[in-house]
């Protein structure tokens, strides 16, 4: 055997048996490829159906439950809410409880029976222009096709009026750039705290740190805030490329988005804190940063793919992950000038999230000192 082949086989040993040391490093060796692929076979899909709909029937006829009856049947709509007026179909699509709203009016059977054109309106909200693009094409044609069967028994045809809210010309980067800014952030963060303890580990000043008489809490949150304090510039350089780059309109609060991104930012950066005390080296902290927030920050944000549409695991999965809330709260802040009474959820879930991850990354950092 050559010298040069003998090197190459000493060094594979030595990697061998390297990872045969760092159990966490051979796991996500294999348990990383299983688990993205799982992640991509289920989440990414261009089927839209069983879309959340509210149906306001004004007329309480037999002609309009008939109508009713076609979208419910044709699969693509789910018809989840009857609200009593067009004021509280409003609130569904503003809160995101429905995608789609049919408002059928009071006249819709007399005009029927007299012949005359017989119009429905359409609410579609715009802030996930994919979907509500698709909806608009699907209830197109179920209209034409009610309307062809009404016109067969000597009726005139329906006449649908779609009304898109909040991206009125289903601009993509409208939808797009809002959760994009989630996306990117949580990265980032995350990355920027997972290297500040493993930095004092590899360096050797851990002990001298833990020897102070700081308190371990207080370690962690004066780590955490000049990174806050980056991160925060970071969003407001990003809303200001989006509205005055992209055009993106922002209807909302500035104080309301700010707290917002505080929130998520302290849950974000809580993480990168609990991986840098649990893996130690910058490596293998980056590396997983960057596996814990950027395929569930792109998959299961609801960012390019439609929560909705996700198996139930997965639909579960999504609400622990912090970038499903930014989300929501920057495409409702940004496009749908929403206030804290209909974004709170979103906020008492990053709350929860910021919570949990700062105190297991205290734990954690006590844990590692024992």
């Amino acid at each position: 055997m050559s010298p040069a082949a003998t090197r190459l086989l000493a060094v594979a040993r030595k990697e061998v048996i390297q990872l045969r040391r760092d159990p966490r490093s051979l796991g996500l060796a294999f348990l990383l490829p299983l688990l993205l692929l799982v992640l991509f076979a289920y989440a990414i899909t261009t089927d839209v159906t069983d879309i959340r709909a509210a149906v306001v029937d004004h007329s309480r006829s037999p002609e309009s439950r008939a109508l009713v009856a076609a979208f419910a049947r044709s699969g693509y709509f789910s018809v989840t809410e009857t609200p009593a007026t067009d004021r509280d179909a409003n609130t569904l699509v503003e809160r995101g409880a429905v995608r789609v709203a049919l408002v059928i009016p009071e006249r819709y059977a007399p005009d029927l029976a007299a012949h005359r054109g017989a119009p429905v309106e359409l609410l579609l909200d715009g802030s996930d222009a994919k979907t509500a693009t698709t909806a608009r094409g699907y209830a197109d044609a179920i209209v034409r096709s009610h309307s062809a069967r009404l016109s067969v028994s000597g009726r005139p045809a329906l006449r649908a009026e779609s009304r898109v809210w909040y991206n009125e010309t289903l601009d993509s980067k409208t939808m797009i750039v809002p959760g994009l800014i989630g996306v990117i952030m949580s990265i980032i963060a995350a990355m920027l705290t997972s290297l500040t303890v493993a930095r004092e580990w590899e360096r050797g000043t851990m002990e001298q740190l833990a020897a102070t008489p700081v308190g371990r809490g207080e370690v962690i949150l004066g780590k955490l805030l000049p990174y806050l304090v980056i991160g925060l510039v970071d969003v407001l350089v990003a809303l200001a490329v989006g509205v005055y780059g992209f055009g993106v309109p922002f209807r909302g609060s500035v104080p309301l988005f700010l707290l917002a991104s505080t929130i998520f930012l302290l849950g974000v950066l809580g993480l990168g804190i609990m991986l840098s005390c649990k893996l130690r080296t910058q490596l293998l902290a980056t590396q997983a940063a960057i596996f814990a927030t950027y395929m569930p920050a792109l998959l299961l944000s609801g960012f390019m793919f439609t929560i909705d549409n996700m198996p139930a695991p997965l639909r579960l999965a999504s609400r622990v992950v912090a970038a499903r809330y930014f989300v929501e709260l920057t495409r409702g802040i940004f496009l749908k000038a929403s206030g804290v009474d209909v974004l709170w959820p979103s906020l008492v879930g990053l709350a929860l999230y910021a919570a949990a991850t700062i105190a297991l990354s205290v734990r954690s950092f006590r844990k590692e000192l024992a």
